[in-house]
């Protein structure tokens, strides 16, 4: 049956020793421990017409623990009769699990049960949500909605326990000892339902909602009430004026006032994130700088360093001096360092904890006919990059880092070895005891060109771009889900010589778009023009739970897809490469028009146009593009109003 919600929090309010406080743009109450019977109330008043607990019930939590003691066990709630120390129904968290306790009654007099979900990481100052549903001897806990931890044990939750003479304990067993010491936004009871389809549709799953205090709600402009001035209120925000401040953990939540642009900023961490600025609009683009490369350039990777600068590596074609590592100086691309490689195709910047690092896809053997692939780690007692692994990689075209539940790792697409397309692509894990990277899975590609990681709530996914099977470039590329320690099909989608996979948000929707270089097929009649062919675009469809074909755009070998925003503006760029006849080909920008989709809106002339990175300064925002046909790449400048 779906009974109303029973909010337990809002009924505990107001109530003496309750702070409200604000961080990481959310609200939540801190409880005091030093007077843990000021922050409970008689059970009766949940349970109007009934004495008795729900059979089966779903508890929704939304909290923020603090980080604490390895062995410290927090209270989040309990419900005790007056005259007896057992708990007859509670919560308790430690930091790396979480128990939900219950009096059985199996036995004479009763006893006190336990039933433990391992794994389960609160203290990290990160706000969770949790819905624990619980029916007889199963319990199933979901944590930001993903993928439920179900346990059943021997002793079920009991089918009458009576709540009469019984009272609710906020963050506390009546005691001071295990009291809850972070944030308590939302403690809800929901009768005869599982939750987790009500709170999962949120896009933000950290801080779903069923029932949240009102004084925990936005606050209007103007209140209704003085509601809000019932409780002490305390937030961590901060405002800076004048130049751009730093941006790290010390400044997270805090808040930049941009004079000059007229914006509001916040800090996440890392980066200066807008909320509110005089929104500009892209009116057209003009050449900022030509950039005369080691040789051709197949692919461009742009970074910046934490208190050095912005960067971009060049993966350069051929050439002695290798690829090339470019600084941003003075508003320019200023050569800083060389790096041997051998028909590099491309590279990828990340990081693990406060480790830097480079990789680089190699295509060729070295000189010595040793084929591998590096990463390099920069170093900053000597400022540059320096060789850190050496991977066996066979004509590699791709690196792509990412981090699913803590741990990080590295995938590189394998195109060819020898005449053979069909091989084994490979994905690998940190190790962080020995400090490298360890072969974890293989997935059998065919010559393929890019690896596309992304996540969409608690889901993790890897998009693989198939080129070509040996006899035809019309074969299907694949979407993998990580779901039980690896990767495993999803969906595949006829593609034909894809090259590239580029996902993107617009709103609440997400997006993956193709881009397909060439139609070919050994066994089929050629057609007039291999390369004037359809790229097309997929939007997920939640309710089909698959990728269904949302628009084509016409391309001409198409290379690259670039997203990027221009104030509330979305656009697409695509690097077309050959038409056919020539590599002199317009790249496109087409803008996001809602029902119209993607709409053509700047020709930009090219030259065997391989890649495209978008990237902002404090001076604006631009548009990188390399080519694979001349040693000359370009830098774009996005001219507003």
């Amino acid at each position: 049956t779906d009974l109303r919600p029973l909010d337990i929090l809002s009924e505990a309010v107001p109530a003496r020793g309750m702070r409200v406080f604000q961080v990481q743009g959310v609200r939540g109450f801190q409880l005091s421990s030093s007077r843990p019977r000021a922050l409970a109330f008689p059970a009766s008043r949940l349970f109007i017409h009934c004495d008795r607990f729900p059979e089966e019930f779903s508890i929704i939590v939304t909290l923020r623990a603090l980080r604490g003691p390895a062995k410290r066990n927090e209270y989040i709630f309990t419900l005790m009769l007056e005259e007896s120390p057992g708990v007859l129904v509670g919560l308790r968290y430690a930091p790396d699990k979480l128990h939900f306790l219950f009096w059985s009654q199996e036995r004479a007099g009763g006893c006190q049960s336990r039933v433990t979900f391992p794994n389960v990481s609160l203290s990290d100052n990160q706000w969770h949500t949790l819905v624990l549903a619980v029916s007889g001897q199963s319990f199933s806990l979901t944590v930001d909605c993903s993928v439920p931890k179900d346990v059943v044990v021997e002793t079920p939750f009991p089918a009458s326990l009576s709540v009469r003479r019984a009272s609710f304990y906020l963050g506390n067993r009546r005691r001071r000892k295990g009291a809850f010491t972070g944030l308590l936004r939302q403690l809800v009871l929901l009768p005869g339902a599982d939750a987790t389809p009500r709170i999962c549709h949120a896009v933000n799953f950290k801080v779903a909602t069923l029932s949240v205090p009102s004084v925990l709600q936005d606050v209007p402009a103007k209140p209704v009430s003085n509601e809000v001035l019932k409780y002490p209120y305390e937030t961590d925000m901060k405002v800076t004026l004048g130049a751009r401040p730093r941006c790290s953990k010390q400044e997270k939540a805090q808040f930049w006032f941009n004079a000059s642009r007229r914006g509001l900023y916040l800090c996440n961490g890392s980066t200066w994130l807008s909320m509110l600025e005089v929104q500009h609009r892209l009116d057209y683009v003009e050449e900022y700088q030509n950039l005369v490369t080691n040789s051709e350039t197949m692919g461009i990777e742009v970074f910046s360093i934490p208190k050095v600068g912005l960067f971009a590596a060049m993966a350069n074609r051929i050439t002695p001096l290798g690829s090339a590592i470019y600084r941003w100086t003075d508003g320019k691309f200023v050569h800083y360092q060389n790096i041997p490689t051998y028909q590099a195709q491309s590279w990828k910047y990340f990081t693990i904890g406060k480790k830097i690092f480079l990789a680089v896809a190699n295509f060729e053997q070295n000189e010595r006919g040793q084929e591998f692939s590096v990463i390099y780690k920069w170093s900053r007692r000597k400022a540059k990059f320096v060789t850190y692994q050496r991977i066996t990689t066979h004509s590699a075209r791709d690196w792509e880092a990412f981090v699913i539940e803590g741990e990080a790792f590295l995938a590189v697409v394998n195109h060819r070895e020898g005449n053979n397309h069909n091989i084994d692509s490979v994905i690998y894990r940190w190790n962080p005891r020995t400090g490298l990277f360890e072969t974890n899975q293989t997935i059998p590609t065919s010559g393929a060109y890019d690896w596309e990681f992304f996540t969409i709530g608690p889901y993790s996914f890897l998009a693989v771009a198939n080129t070509f099977n040996g006899t035809s470039t019309k074969i299907y590329s694949h979407i993998y889900i990580w779901l039980s320690g690896s990767f495993q099909l999803f969906q595949s989608i006829l593609t034909f010589g894809a090259a590239d996979w580029e996902v993107f948000h617009i709103g609440d929707r997400v997006f993956l778009a193709v881009a397909n270089s060439h139609s070919y097929d050994s066994g089929m009649p050629a057609p007039s023009n291999f390369y004037a062919i359809n790229s097309s675009i997929y939007e997920l469809n939640i309710t089909a739970q698959m990728f269904v074909k949302f628009q084509d755009l016409l391309t001409y070998s198409a290379l690259d897809w670039e997203f990027f925003s221009v104030g509330d503006d979305s656009f697409l760029v695509v690097a077309n490469s050959f038409d056919g006849f020539t590599f002199s080909v317009n790249s496109i920008i087409y803008r996001w028009q809602g029902y119209e989709g993607f709409v053509a809106a700047h020709h930009l002339p090219t030259v065997g146009c391989r890649d495209w990175e978008a990237f902002h300064t404090p001076e604006g925002s631009y548009l990188f593009y390399s080519s694979a046909k001349e040693p000359l790449s370009k830098v774009l400048k996005l001219k507003t109003t």
